[in-house]
């Protein structure tokens, strides 16, 4: 076993205690005082450009959605990373992808120096879609390394992957990037002073008849690369999401799942990869009318549509928007079941039969901060844990000034450490 998944056997597989101390569920004003001990909140916070709520809820035997918020002056970074198969490939992503983010985007700052200093560009940044899509292929190619080394004693890890939702938002202006069917959504205020919807990713689901068309013409000599399983449409018969981290047996002929595991059993011998960790890209300039986004896994949107989310969050305060769109979520899912709120919350855990695990950030942004050098203190905030450690986000600050030593520019552009 890896060291990496030595540390981590114990948060994977402990009790939720493990995460900390979790704020707990006491509010009274529609749900009879019920109390939800599998869920977790942070009501309001600051971000860069203004405030943001957070919240998460167990419905899994070992929770398998990670998440987290990284905040200082001019920056956000927010994740939600939805597992599946286990917990191993969302808990690698949130801990390797915001360093590997962390590290490229310091070596593009110092790459982009020299590019000035020679007379070739303007100072533009180095926060990028560029930098995205490799941070996720260096978060991939890790994760397929730890696959190969714990197979042999692990021969399930072949089957385990994550989604994958990540947003950048730098001063005005927010990147996204998307492996899978968790979904960002952009409330925005319409000429009538209407909230609409406006979602900013498109699920890579199966479910989706656009990714079915797709599927389709980039697999024509494979007839079964779709097959309908009680009513739902799965990649191979076994996956519903298109791109994800990690799921190796869908992506090469190297990683071959044990005959001992049926679940995720192939009809036939994979030929060439049919899942891709290539992620789909969006960037917008935060406009006046763009009031707040919400970040969520599919377990939220599997319960409420994108506008339904938005109204909700426009209606109500900002302090507790995100448990309370999860607590929406709850009530359509034991409505579902013929049951009450509160009779849900007396369910035995685990709660998968009832819903997933649900992840919920909403970002509120507040544009007059864009003028202002507003001090925002670094913030860190995973889901499920109370007290997360504060990562380096010296690159932030070098990019805030946009000034690189020359000799670090000219030298082996080694990674430095400092304080945010």
């Amino acid at each position: 076993m890896t060291s990496w998944m030595k540390e981590k056997a114990t948060a994977c597989f402990g009790p939720v205690s493990r995460y900390g101390r979790m704020n707990r569920d006491d509010d009274d004003d529609e749900d009879d005082g019920a109390e939800d001990a599998q869920l977790w909140f942070r009501d309001l916070a600051p971000h860069s450009l203004g405030e943001f709520s957070f919240a998460v809820v167990r419905g899994n035997p070992v929770l398998e959605d990670q998440s987290q918020v990284e905040t200082c002056r001019n920056f956000t970074f927010l994740g939600v990373y939805d597992g599946h198969g286990g917990p191993e490939a969302s808990q690698y992503v949130i801990d390797r992808l915001f360093p590997h983010f962390s590290k490229i985007s310091l070596l593009c700052l110092k790459l982009l120096w020299i590019v000035i200093y020679l007379g070739f560009a303007g100072e533009n940044g180095a926060i990028s879609e560029v930098v995205l899509r490799n941070a996720i292929g260096a978060t991939e190619d890790g994760f397929l390394n730890v696959v190969r080394e714990i197979v042999g004693t692990k021969p399930s890890i072949v089957a385990v992957g994550s989604c994958c939702l990540v947003g950048v938002l730098w001063k005005g202006t927010l990147h996204i990037a998307n492996l899978g069917d968790s979904r960002a959504v952009m409330g925005v205020l319409n000429r009538f002073h209407k909230i609409v919807a406006e979602p900013l990713t498109s699920d890579h689901n199966a479910c989706s008849e656009e990714i079915r068309r797709e599927l389709r013409s980039q697999h024509p000599e494979d007839p079964h690369i779709l097959v309908q399983k009680n009513g739902v449409w799965r990649i191979k018969g076994v996956i519903q999401v298109s791109r994800a981290i990690g799921d190796a047996h869908l992506k090469s002929t190297e990683f071959v799942l044990d005959p001992s595991i049926p679940r995720y059993q192939l009809n036939e011998p994979l030929t060439r990869p049919v899942l891709s960790a290539e992620p789909s890209i969006h960037t917008r300039v935060i406009g006046p009318r763009d009031k707040f986004l919400i970040f969520a896994s599919d377990g939220l949107w599997d319960h409420l549509t994108n506008q339904e989310a938005a109204e909700l969050v426009h209606k109500y305060p900002r302090a507790g928007i995100a448990k309370k769109l999860i607590k929406k979520a709850l009530k359509v899912a034991a409505k579902k079941q013929h049951m009450t709120y509160t009779q849900l919350l007396q369910k035995r855990p685990p709660r998968r039969q009832l819903h997933d695990d649900i992840t919920v950030i909403v970002l509120f942004f507040d544009r007059k901060l864009l003028d202002k050098q507003t001090a925002v203190q670094q913030l860190s905030v995973h889901g499920f844990m109370d007290n997360a450690a504060l990562p380096d986000l010296s690159f932030v600050d070098g990019i805030n000034t946009n000034q690189v030593k020359r000799d670090d520019a000219w030298g082996n552009c080694c990674i430095s450490v400092g304080n945010c």
